[in-house]
């Protein structure tokens, strides 16, 4: 959907110089060339005078009262009062005259708006060059968030801090699901690391932290009908997840516009649960690929084995416990169930499933019969279900598209690139776009099991991808450039919600987790927020790049330990570093 924000009156006239400058004039500098720049790129930024404002030091910022924008506010006037953010490329601006702009006045239609997949987070931003107050307008307060986080990046000092001003800014998002993926159950980071997350992710205008807090490894999320979950599949004491834990990130991520999504991944990745539910667990703690077996007789796709037997009667009642207080905990209309790499051998290895095949019943049967069993459950609890793409798309285990309503589920896929995107949404399905192939973070960093002969190779060997399942590395540059509706028709672009960066954890904790994201995740934010092409149609990375090395460094000054994209010189030096083919 399409929003329009309409700026005040008292802008109009300011607003119709600036529209008939670009109209009858030819502007000084190019939307590629702005002296000071946002990311993500705004939909519509018309500058047609770059010039510089003062910032008076008894700057304000109004906005009507809302539990969740007015600590915002307050957030963003201190940042922008106090950042004092010196650029690395000193802009080529003049210091207009006018007064200080000393106030910014915030105005929303829809004050009464959840946060929830679908929400109008368009807005508007009028900045003067009179000195007269900016006006942000935006439908909600979301959008007004957006909006105050393209005001602050517009803010520098030279020493003394100005905004660029005699601009006006309408900004709406390409895709309405922008989000990030942490796995915290394969290494715990503490929830101070997620608000860090969180922060980050609304700096990029990003608005889904996607927590897939369980599985084999560990089951950090503490359930208060199943204690010993816990417990018992914690990794320790303090590496657990309260209930006061969850309402501190959900309540911090509204503050911010983040929805959270709670992930419990099963029947598969579930051999935690077996510490406090042996009896409900296939083949866990097993060791995972026997030695000389081949790959197909193996009993999970990495270390760490498990799974849920959905032919035992008690595993319901546990799963409708757990479901039931994460839905409790977590507000989202989203809730990930998983259901992805269901591992034949491992469900094999228990009598009451080898009986079940025994009698020419089958594994996807006994999916078909979990699925079954738990979505109406969750579906009661006024949830959209969403699940890995393997549930519908695994070529050995999988379930009828009869047994997901495509009204009420949504797949998200990770493999196969745009093939996979292409099947889920040619059957009719909404989709999640987090193909391995471009979107996960955790690529290209080896392996992790020990005694890999793939290491062990003689000088001049091809060392192909490192180990790595997924390598090679995915560079901003290769997330940039990844159309995620590429191939699709029209219709079924439709169906596309949006896309997640993924970082799994094997090899990831809080000491490495901002140079894994950042700032590949912000080529991800602006490709979903105004797309990764310029007004011709042309891929915009050449030009992307001297801005995204900008906003590292802004990223860096906020505390955000971003990896670098390229040596200094090339960011003193804009263009130099590009190459000509």
């Amino acid at each position: 959907m399409d929003y329009i924000n309409y700026p005040s009156f008292s802008h109009l006239f300011f607003l119709i110089i600036i529209l008939c400058t670009y109209l009858f004039h030819i502007p000084q500098i190019s939307a590629v060339g702005f002296p000071v720049n946002v990311w993500p790129k705004p939909t519509t930024f018309l500058w047609p005078r770059p010039q510089a404002i003062a910032l008076s030091p008894n700057f304000t910022i109004s906005a009507p009262p809302h539990p969740h924008l007015t600590p915002a506010v307050r957030r963003y006037l201190c940042q922008i009062l106090t950042e004092h953010h010196r650029l690395l490329v000193t802009p080529n601006l003049n210091l207009t005259s006018s007064p200080p702009l000393a106030a910014l006045t915030i105005t929303i239609s829809d004050p009464s708006a959840p946060l929830a997949h679908g929400v109008n987070e368009s807005y508007s931003l009028t900045i003067p060059d009179d000195g007269s107050a900016a006006d942000l307008v935006a439908g909600t307060a979301w959008g007004a968030m957006r909006g105050l986080e393209t005001f602050s990046q517009l803010v520098y000092a030279e020493p003394s801090s100005r905004v660029g001003c005699g601009l006006y800014i309408s900004d709406v998002p390409l895709f309405m699901h922008r989000g990030i993926m942490l796995d915290t159950a394969r290494n715990y980071y503490g929830v101070e690391d997620l608000l860090w997350l969180i922060a980050a992710m609304s700096m990029n205008k990003l608005n889904v932290f996607h927590w897939h807090v369980t599985d084999s490894h560990s089951f950090p999320l503490v359930v208060p009908s199943e204690p010993e979950m816990a417990e018992k599949g914690a990794y320790g004491e303090g590496m657990v997840y309260t209930v006061e834990d969850v309402k501190r990130v959900v309540e911090f991520g509204l503050e911010r516009g983040v929805r959270v999504v709670p992930e419990i991944d099963m029947p598969a990745h579930t051999g935690s649960w077996a510490k406090a539910y042996p009896e409900l667990v296939t083949c866990a703690d097993v060791f995972w690929w026997p030695a000389e077996a081949g790959w197909d007789d193996r009993f999970a796709a990495e270390p760490g084995t498990g799974q849920l037997n959905p032919l035992h009667p008690k595993t319901y009642q546990v799963v409708q416990n757990i479901v039931h207080d994460v839905a409790s905990m977590f507000p989202d209309q989203f809730f990930h169930a998983g259901a992805d790499e269901v591992t034949p051998n491992c469900w094999k290895l228990d009598p009451s499933i080898q009986s079940f095949l025994s009698k020419n019943g089958t594994l996807s049967q006994i999916l078909s019969l979990f699925i079954n069993s738990t979505l109406p459950y969750i579906l009661s609890l006024n949830r959209t279900v969403v699940y890995w793409e393997d549930v519908l798309l695994d070529a050995t285990i999988s379930v009828d598209p009869s047994l997901l309503p495509k009204q009420h589920v949504i797949l998200q896929t990770w493999n196969n690139g745009p093939d996979n995107t292409k099947r889920i949404v040619a059957a009719g399905y909404r989709a999640i776009v987090s193909s391995s192939d471009f979107y996960y973070l955790d690529c290209g960093h080896g392996d992790f099991v020990g005694n890999n002969s793939e290491y062990d190779q003689p000088p001049g060997a091809n060392q192909t991808d490192g180990g790595s399942w997924c390598g090679p590395f995915k560079s901003w540059q290769l997330i940039y450039n990844y159309d995620i509706t590429y191939g699709l028709s029209s219709a079924e672009a439709e169906l596309v919600l949006g896309g997640e960066v993924a970082l799994w954890s094997e090899q990831a904790d809080s000491t490495v987790m901002d140079q894994r994201i950042w700032p590949r995740a912000s080529a991800m934010a602006e490709t979903l927020w105004s797309g990764n092409r310029d007004s011709a149609g042309r891929k915009r990375s050449a030009e992307a790049v001297d801005r995204l090395n900008e906003w590292r460094y802004r990223m860096v000054k906020r505390g955000i330990r971003a990896e670098p994209i390229q040596p200094l010189w090339c960011i003193k030096n804009p263009g130099m570093c590009n190459t000509v083919h």
